[in-house]
C-alpha cells in the first residue's frame, strides 16, 4: 500500500512542476507517515513543503497543486485532505485495505518476504564468546539477536551465513590450561595453588575430573608445560561442546566455527601486515609494528605487533576479516557486547585499509541482561547456584520465553528478563499473550469447521461485510508486516518482528472480546456472509502471526 502510494504521489508531484515551469525538477523521494492522531488519516507526506523552492509557491498552494494532479487509477485513496502548513494527508479507501488480504493468502508462509537482498551474499557473526566457560545471559541475548537478524535477512532476499569465531588463542587459552591443571591435581590429592585471576567456576572442576577419568594419575608424572597444554587441548572443544549443546537447544546453529588458530597455520596474520605494509600503511616505532588507523578515521594509530614479537588482538582481527571478505561475502555483520563500542572506528579503518567500503562491515551492539525475579534483581553468582548461564534460563523460562524476551528491546538498550513473568500463563507475559493469540484463532477455526463451516477463500467472501473499525485497523497492521520485515533488515533492528507481533495480538485481542459485549461482533455468528469473512480475517492474521513468529524462532502453538 505505502509504495503504490508513494508512486501516485510521486507522479502528482512531477505533473505538478511541469505545471509550475519547473524543467527537469527533481522529485525527492516521498515519505509518508502514520499520523498519530487517526483523523488526520492513514498516511501523510510533507512533499509539498519539500518541493516549495523549486515551484517557488508557498507549501499549502504548492500541496493544493499536488492534489489536483492526483491520479489513483486503482482507486486506492478514499480522500486527501491538505492541513497545516501544507502536510498533505491521505485516506485510503476501505475496500483497498479489505484487498490486501489477498496478498497474505496467496503469499501464505512467504508472506512478509521480499527481494532487496537481490541474493548478495552476508555473513553473520555472533556470540563468539571465548571458550574458556558457558555460555551466560548476555551470550543468551546476542545469540537471539545475531540469529533472528540472519532470519530477517534470509527472508528479505540475502544468502546469509551465520559464523562463530573462537579465540582459542592467547593469554586467556594459557590461564584456562592452568586453572585446569590445577584443579586436577587437586582432585588427585595434590598441592596445587589457584591464583585469583584463574577460572572460578565448578566447571573447571568439571573438565579436571573429565581428565581424570581419561588420564587418571599419568599427568602427575609429566613434565608441568606438557601437563598444561595436554589440559588447554582437552577443555577447549569440551567447552565448546557444552556451548553448541546450549546454543542447540536455544535453536541457534552455525553455517561456520571459524578457530583463530587457523589465521596462524595459514599465515593469514602475517600476510594481512605485509598486505598493510605494501600499501604503506604500517610503520615501525619504539620497537613495534604500527597500522595507520587514523589515516581513516580512528583517533590513533594501532599496534599490529608488540615489541617483544607478539601480535595484537587487532592483528588477528584484522587478519579474520581480510579472510571473509576473500571468502565472497558482500556485507559482515559483527553482532558484539556494548562494551566493544571504543572497536568500531579501529575496525572501520581496518576494512577500509583492506580496499573495502566502510559500509560494507557493519556494527550491532548488545547491552548485558538483567535477571529478574518478580520484579527484584538476581544476584549473579554461579557459584551460589543462582541463573547466570543460558542453559538456565532456558531450563527455568524454557527456548520460546527465553528467545522473545531477548528481543524485547533494542539490543543496544538495557534489557530486564524477569524469569517469574517469563513463566506466567497469563496476558500480562508477552509471549504467552502472542502465542495465544494464534492459538485462540486456531480454536475458532476449529470450532468452524466442527459446525461444518468452510474456511472460504478470498474470492468467496464480501468485501464490505468489513464495517467495524476494528476490522480495518486490524487489515491495516496485517498489511504493515511486510513493511515491518524489510525495515528490520536494513536497520539491523530484530527487535521490531518482537513489537509487531506483540502489536498485532493486541489488535486481535481486543477484535474478539468485543464479541462478549457486542454480539454482532462474534466471529462465527448467525449471518452466513458476515461470518465467513470474519474467519477469513481470523485466518489472514493467524497466517501473519505464525510468519512472525517463525522470523523470531518462537513456536506458534494450536492449542494452549
Amino acid at each position: 500500500m505505502k509504495e503504490r502510494l508513494k508512486n501516485i504521489l510521486t507522479a502528482a508531484a512531477e505533473r505538478s512542476l511541469e505545471i509550475e515551469g519547473v524543467r527537469n525538477g527533481r522529485i525527492p523521494q516521498v515519505l509518508l507517515e502514520i499520523p498519530r492522531l487517526r483523523d488526520h488519516g492513514d498516511y501523510a507526506t510533507n512533499v509539498a513543503m519539500v518541493l516549495t523552492s523549486q515551484g517557488h509557491r508557498s507549501p499549502r498552494s504548492m500541496a493544493e497543486t499536488i492534489v489536483k494532479n492526483i491520479r489513483d487509477s486503482e482507486g486506492l485513496i478514499d480522500r486527501v485532505e491538505i492541513a497545516g502548513p501544507g502536510f498533505i494527508n491521505i485516506f485510503v479507501h476501505k475496500r483497498a485495505w479489505v484487498r490486501l488480504l489477498g496478498q497474505i493468502e496467496q503469499q501464505g508462509s512467504r508472506y512478509g518476504a521480499a527481494c532487496i537482498g537481490q541474493g548478495r551474499r552476508v555473513q553473520v557473526e555472533f556470540v563468539s564468546a571465548n571458550p574458556t566457560g558457558p555460555l551466560h545471559v548476555g551470550h543468551g541475548r546476542g545469540a537471539a539477536t545475531g540469529d533472528v537478524l540472519a532470519r530477517i535477512l534470509k527472508t528479505v532476499g540475502y544468502r546469509v551465513s551465520k559464523e562463530y569465531y573462537i579465540n582459542d588463542v592467547g593469554s586467556q587459552i594459557e590461564i584456562l590450561g592452568r586453572s585446569v591443571w590445577a584443579r586436577y591435581r587437586q582432585i588427585l590429592g595434590e598441592q596445587a595453588p589457584f591464583a585469583e585471576d584463574w577460572y572460578q567456576g565448578e566447571y573447571i572442576f568439571d573438565v579436571a575430573k573429565a581428565i581424570s577419568q581419561t588420564k587418571g594419575r599419568e599427568l602427575i608424572s609429566w613434565r608441568e608445560p606438557e601437563a598444561i597444554s595436554y589440559c588447554t587441548t582437552f577443555a577447549v572443544p569440551w567447552i565448546m561442546e557444552g556451548m553448541r549443546r546450549d546454543l542447540r537447544d536455544f535453536g541457534v546453529r552455525f553455517q561456520n566455527w571459524f578457530n583463530e588458530k587457523t589465521l596462524y597455520s595459514k599465515n593469514l596474520v602475517s600476510r594481512t601486515i605485509e598486505l598493510l605494509r605494501k600499501k604503506g600503511l604500517v610503520y615501525e616505532r619504539d620497537s613495534a609494528t604500527w597500522f595507520m588507523s587514523s589515516r581513516y578515521g580512528d583517533e590513533k594509530d594501532r599496534v599490529l605487533i608488540k615489541a617483544d614479537g607478539s601480535t595484537t588482538y587487532f592483528a588477528s582481527d584484522i587478519a579474520y576479516h581480510w579472510d571473509k571478505y576473500r571468502r565472497g561475502f558482500h556485507t559482515v555483520i559483527n553482532i558484539w557486547g556494548a562494551d566493544h563500542h571504543g572497536y568500531i572506528p579501529r575496525m572501520k579503518a581496518a576494512i577500509q585499509a583492506l580496499g573495502r567500503n566502510e559500509k560494507d562491515l557493519r556494527i550491532v551492539l548488545v547491552r548485558l541482561v538483567n535477571l529478574l525475579i518478580e520484579g527484584k534483581p538476581l544476584a549473579m553468582s554461579t557459584r551460589a547456584g543462582q541463573f547466570t548461564t543460558l542453559q538456565e534460563v532456558l531450563d527455568e523460562v524454557g527456548r520460546d520465553a527465553a528467545r522473545f524476551f531477548f528481543l524485547m528491546r533494542r539490543s543496544d538498550s538495557p534489557l530486564d528478563f524477569d524469569l517469574s513473568l517469563a513463566k506466567r500463563k497469563e496476558s500480562d507475559n508477552p509471549v504467552y499473550y502472542v502465542q495465544y493469540a494464534h492459538a485462540r484463532i486456531a480454536s475458532v477455526l476449529r470450532e468452524a469447521r466442527k459446525r461444518g463451516i468452510p474456511i472460504p477463500s478470498f474470492g468467496e467472501i464480501e468485501l464490505d461485510r468489513f464495517s467495524l473499525p476494528e476490522e480495518i485497523e486490524l487489515i491495516k497492521t496485517l498489511s504493515m508486516f511486510p513493511e515491518v520485515v524489510e525495515g528490520s533488515a536494513l536497520s539491523l533492528e530484530p527487535h521490531r518482528i518482537c513489537f509487531y507481533t506483540q502489536e498485532l495480538a493486541s489488535l486481535f485481542h481486543s477484535y474478539y472480546n468485543l464479541g462478549s459485549k457486542n454480539r454482532v461482533l462474534r466471529i462465527i455468528g448467525d449471518e452466513k456472509e458476515t461470518t465467513k469473512a470474519r474467519l477469513f480475517l481470523a485466518r489472514s492474521t493467524k497466517i501473519v502471526l505464525e510468519n512472525g513468529l517463525r522470523i523470531l524462532g518462537v513456536s506458534a502453538p494450536n492449542r494452549m
